[in-house]
């Protein structure tokens, strides 16, 4: 009767540990912001964005250099002229002073506008790639192992390279 009882405690220990050991869920991990730098869109994305950039600057420093032309336009003729015209080119120098400040707001907003549109669809690629790669093999928790992105440890399986090969890259 002893005999059995440790049999029968060792088989439901044997049974126990077993489930458990099956149940317990596959989990992997991922830098996802070294991915997505890595794929050749990104590549793409940021030197528009770099394109767009240079533009809008190339655009503000031709508006201050006019700024600045006319301010010393007009501090070499500021006595030949009326107290009323010196006022009257102050205020257009404010204006035009006002006006950079406002192209240089809406060229922020446009960038900002633009990386969000470029970059979308590349972070739904890398995802859509995570989850299809973590699906085939069987895994069911993928964490961020991004430095600030709430993992410990990442010990586990890094799927960087089969991510990178189901890009193409």
């Amino acid at each position: 009767m002893k005999h059995f009882k440790t049999l029968l405690f060792t088989a439901l220990l044997f049974v126990g540990t077993t489930s458990i050991a099956t149940a317990q869920s596959k989990i992997a991990h991922i830098n996802t912001t070294e991915l997505v730098q890595a794929m050749p869109e990104m590549k793409t994305a940021q030197a528009e964005i770099e394109r767009l950039t240079k533009t809008y600057e190339a655009q503000i420093k031709e508006m201050a250099t006019e700024i600045q032309n006319k301010v010393k336009q007009y501090q070499a003729e500021v006595d030949t002229k009326t107290e009323e015209e010196n006022t009257s080119r102050s205020k257009e120098v404010q204006q035009m002073e006002q006006g950079i400040r406002q192209f240089q707001g809406q060229a922020q907003e446009d960038l900002g506008s633009k990386e969000a549109a470029l970059y979308k669809p590349i972070f739904e690629k890398a995802k859509a790639a995570i989850e299809k790669v973590a699906n085939a093999q069987g895994i069911q928790y993928v964490l961020d192992s991004t430095q600030g992105g709430g993992v410990l440890v990442a010990d586990g399986k890094d799927l960087m390279a089969d991510v990178k090969k189901e890009l193409g890259f």
